[in-house]
Parts: C-alpha cells; structure tokens; sequence
C-alpha cells in the first residue's frame, strides 16, 4: 500500500473514533473561556494608569487562549493517539496489515501525518480567536505567533510519539492511558525537584514538555530544544514500530532504538543557537550590549547560592543568565544553594560569584546593568557608552469579546456534533 492511501485508512480511522470527535466538542469551550478569559483581563490592564505601558499581546492573549491546547494535548489528545493503534492490536486488524506489502515505518508514518492533521483541525478555534481579536482590533506580531504554534505543534508531535508508544506497549488501551498519564506526571515532578538546582538534572527538565513549550511562549525559539521535542516524538514511534512487530527479539530492537535514540537527542541538544522572536526583545539585551558580550571568548561560570522559592533567583535567571547562555561562546552555572527557601542558610547566602579567565568577584546584586558592568570589568571589555533598550510601549486595548461566547459554547459544538452524526451515519 502506498503512504497515501495508508493516510485515508488512517484519517478514515480516525475520524471513526467518538473519542476524536469528543476532543472537537470539548476543544472548543475550553480554547472558547480562555480567550474570554483573556480578552477581558487584557481590558482591565489596558483601562488602568500606568498598566497599559509594556502590554503584550502575547503575554496577554497569545499564550492563555493556547495554553488551553496544552491542557488538552496533556490530557484528552493521548486517548486519540492510543485508540487508533490499540484499536487495530485488539481486533486483529495489526496481523493482517503487517502481512500487507507496506512497511512498519510507512504506517507509522501515516498514523503521524494522520493524527497531525486531526490536531490541525482541533486548532481551529484557536484560530479563530486570533481572527476576533484583529477584529476587536488588537495587535499581533507574526514572528512571536508563528514560533508559539511552532511550539504548540512539536508538543503534539511528542504526545503523540509517547501515546503510541504506550499504546504499543501496553496490553489495553487502559495501560497505554495510565502509562501516558504516570509519563507526564513524572515530568512535572522531574521539573519540580530540578529547579533552582544546576547539573545534569537541570539539564535534563530543560527538555521536557512543559518547560520545553515555555520557551516558545516567551517568543524564544531555541534550536536545540526544538530537535529535542522532534527527535523524541519520532523516537517514541521508532519504539512502537519495535513492539507492534510480531518478534521475538523486540526487547533487542527496544534497546537499540533507546540507545539510538539518546544519542540522537543528546546530539540534537547541543546546538545553542537561539533566536528572540518577541516584539519587545524580552530574551535580549539591547544591541549596543550584545555587540560588547560577544567580543567575550573565554567562559564565564556563575556560582548562585541563592534558593529556588527566593525571587531574586527569578529575576536573575530570567533578566541575565538566560540571556548570557545565548549570546556568550560558554557559561556554566552553579546552583549552591541547598534549601528551596533559603530561610536557614549561612551569611553567604545570596552571594553570586562570577569568574571569567582565573579572575572572579561576588555579587548580592541581581539587577541586569550592574551584573553586566561587573562581566565587562572581569573580562576586560568596554561595555557601551550607552545601556538599556528602547522602551517597548505595548499594544492597550480595552475591548471586549463581542460574540465570542455564541461562537465557542453553542455554534462550535453544535458544528462539530452535526459533523458527527453526518459521518457516523455515512459509515452505517
């Protein structure tokens, strides 16, 4: 069989499943409150004094109304994935496909390009809040909106290589479930026990899906990140393939596609290339600074001893070190601190030690000038005549979603449940 007409067989399946059609449903009320939600808070800052400087449509309506995507793509897009192989392990239909000419790579791959294109379809009602909000007339910046769906669809291309993965695995699509679910509850609490803390474990939840998608709803796309995300969906089909086989060295095939697999993400971690994608150069210094960072060759390492609920770890990591790790040829950071709230920690708790090429001074400061003057002084560089970036002035809006609540809890729903019944009857 060809890949296209494996594609049909699979969009037939899937457009087959009430669980799909049920994510349709409920997808639209939950993007549908979000953006509400959202519309009406941003009114609220921009009707304020001095609250409408620095508003963002990204911060304010971008990142909430898709972030209900995130929710469903966590909890109700893995049934999906999981019906549609466990579906054909328990009616048998798997046997007679692998007897069929095609190969395991060319069905997996449809099953891929086939549950991407029903997530697409899900994402119509994001959509259709961007097209309400140039309609209310708010402001949207392409590169920062296409980076936040770029994200958005890596997050789905990894469920969904975790989902058939379980599938493939577990015995019922009630294991696949549970082990889906007990998959990412193990990376929100890989994330928890990580933070504030440096080394390999910090490394490591860097990359998992929720902190993975932060980056790019801070308008950053960092290259590495995004070959991880990737490179893990496609692994965890590559997984699948070894266990759908009917063989009885599949715990072999299993070993050497995890090994492969690391390898390939480990090397997929390593560029560092990244690009500011926000409108208002959030992830940046300004350019007169960049330009003075990147005569700095040698490494710069960082020694914070300060505790992961401190706020001034915050500030610092998101104001300085995170835009050092992307302009500078190396940095290393050492978090010291042994405690999450720093209450019972010595005198030299909040001491921020920087060393650049044998020489190195201590800093209480977390403020991004005067950490940058002491980096240029450490290394011998003059800084710029003149810091900081040009004030962004935001985007105010005091609209008000003007239709939207007819849109998402009774015309969506009511199309979608239409499109249902027409397709099941078809199929009867």
């Amino acid at each position: 069989m060809r890949l296209l007409e494996l594609i049909g067989k699979e969009w037939r399946e899937l457009a087959a499943s009430r669980a799909y059609w049920l994510l349709l449903v409920m997808i639209g009320p939950l993007v549908g409150h979000a953006f509400i939600t959202a519309v009406e808070s941003y009114a609220d800052a921009s009707a304020g004094g001095a609250l409408p400087q620095g508003l963002s449509p990204l911060d304010g309506i971008l990142v909430p109304t898709f972030g209900a995507y995130d929710i469903a793509v966590t909890l109700l897009f893995p049934f999906v994935a999981i019906r549609l192989v466990s579906s054909e392990k328990e009616s048998g239909a798997l046997k007679l496909m692998l007897q069929s000419p095609a190969s395991m790579t060319t069905m997996l791959a449809a099953k891929g390009i086939a549950l991407i294109a029903g997530w697409l379809i899900a994402w119509v009602p994001g959509l259709i809040a961007l097209a309400l909000w140039r309609i209310y007339g708010g402001s949207l910046y392409a590169p920062e909106l296409l980076n936040l769906l770029l994200g958005h669809l890596l997050r789905v291309v990894l469920s969904s290589g975790i989902a058939v993965a379980a599938a493939a695995i577990a015995k019922t699509a009630a294991s696949a479930a549970i082990a889906t679910l007990g998959f990412t509850v193990g990376t929100w609490a890989l994330e928890f026990i990580a933070e504030g803390r440096g080394g390999w474990l910090h490394t490591v939840a860097a990359y998992t899906p929720t902190a993975a998608l932060r980056f790019f709803e801070q308008g950053l796309l960092r290259l590495n990140t995004a070959l991880v995300m990737l490179l893990l969906g496609v692994a965890g089909f590559a997984l699948a393939g070894a266990w759908l086989r009917d063989s009885r060295d599949r715990w072999k095939k299993t070993v050497a596609v995890v090994v492969a697999s690391a390898a390939i993400v480990v090397a997929g971690s390593l560029p560092r290339a990244a690009w500011d994608l926000s409108e208002n150069r959030r992830n940046s210094f300004s350019e007169s600074e960049e330009a003075a960072l990147r005569q700095i060759h040698l490494p710069l390492r960082v020694a914070v001893n300060l505790a992961p609920e401190d706020p001034r770890l915050a500030d610092l990591d998101r104001n300085v070190l995170s835009k050092l790790e992307r302009i500078l040829d190396r940095v290393e950071i050492d978090y010291t601190s042994r405690t999450r709230s720093g209450l019972f920690e010595g005198d030299r708790y909040g001491e921020v030690w920087y060393e650049i090429g044998g020489r190195k001074t201590m800093l209480r400061s977390t403020t991004e000038p005067i950490v940058l003057e002491t980096i240029f002084k450490l290394a011998g560089v003059a800084g710029p005549a003149q810091t900081g970036s040009e004030t962004y002035q935001g985007h105010p809006l005091a609209a008000r979603p003007a239709g939207a609540a007819w849109i998402y809890y009774l015309l969506w729903p009511f199309a979608v449940v239409i499109g249902a019944l027409l397709e099941f009857r078809h199929r009867s």
